[in-house]
């Protein structure tokens, strides 16, 4: 089969490496480059360089909207048009165009987290599973008839990245499923996604990872996970602002009111939230790398722990 690619993030590359096993990728679809790093300068996404390694041509289009990006999509003469965290909306003259329509690996279990953050979303809100569909594209968001799925379950310890990198591996199998049907001649059944149960992951922000300390130790806890390694949750610590990389929710609160220090050890510093306290395990200052609780302690001898 012909298929055409589309693709911009790291959790994409293991999907296109499972779509060029076994069929021709004519081309690959990803956002324009954009400023990165320090410098600012133009910097290619991960699928663009995965895509060049591989001899695949590459396309840039700001939009694929415009009756030029169309034709030329229509020129490449796709089987099939696999997307996977492209970034830009596939209007319904696009999705007509290959013959077999367009295929999305999402990482979620739709019709749970629709959007663009399911990874984060799903930890954040405390969900015990979660997983990847294949779903056929439809011009809603997320909203078409799902082909194959798969689950994992998350455990209390898993963070964002983690996450994400499982569910990268899982999207690539399940795509490879699929694929794999297709080449045999048996189109996958399309299921479509039932009415109950929709939610939406949205786009995460900065601002969000600001941790407030009147709410739900555990719910920030589930936060300082999802939002490892990006954003990054951050906190006032005895009048200090830090980036928290690690934490675990402990029951006691000691009485004392949110974001007061009620203990501090090796095994971390006890922050007091509206129910129960956060145990701060890696932390960040500012313009220094993460470090241990231990070692933060080390560096803060006026740290105070208010009896």
């Amino acid at each position: 089969m012909k298929i055409v690619f589309a693709g911009t993030p790291e959790f994409a590359v293991a999907s296109l490496a499972a779509a060029a096993r076994h069929h021709e990728v004519v081309a690959v679809y990803t956002q324009p480059d954009r400023p990165a790093g320090r410098g600012r300068g133009l910097m290619p996404s991960p699928v663009k360089l995965d895509a060049i390694a591989r001899g695949i041509p590459v396309f840039q289009p700001e939009s694929l909207k415009t009756p030029e990006a169309q034709q030329q999509l229509r020129e490449l003469q796709p089987d099939l048009m696999i997307v996977v965290a492209y970034g830009l909306i596939l209007p319904k003259a696009v999705l007509a165009i290959p013959t077999h329509g367009c295929w999305n690996v999402h990482a979620s279990l739709l019709p749970r987290w629709r959007g663009a953050a399911p990874i984060q979303r799903a930890i954040e809100a405390g969900d015990a599973e979660t997983g990847v569909c294949l779903m056929q594209m439809e011009a809603g968001l997320d909203t078409g008839p799902v082909l194959l799925h798969q689950s994992t379950p998350i455990s209390g310890t898993d963070t964002g990245g983690q996450l994400h990198d499982r569910l990268a591996q899982l999207g690539a199998q399940v795509l490879s499923d699929g694929l794999g049907l297709l080449r045999a001649g048996i189109k996958p059944i399309p299921r479509p996604q039932p009415e109950a149960g929709v939610t939406y992951a949205h786009k995460l922000d900065k601002a969000e990872a600001r941790l407030d300390w009147s709410q739900d130790a555990a719910a920030l806890a589930r936060k300082v996970r999802a939002f490892n390694p990006w954003p990054v949750a951050e906190a006032t610590l005895a009048g200090e602002r830090v980036r928290i990389h690690g934490a675990i929710a402990v029951e006691s609160n000691g009485g004392k009111a949110p974001g007061t220090v009620i203990a501090a050890s090796r095994d971390g510093i006890d922050i007091a939230c509206g129910q129960g306290a956060l145990r701060l395990r890696v932390v960040q200052r500012e313009g220094g790398k993460a470090i241990t609780a231990a070692d933060y302690l080390n560096a803060r001898r006026d740290l105070r722990v208010e009896g």
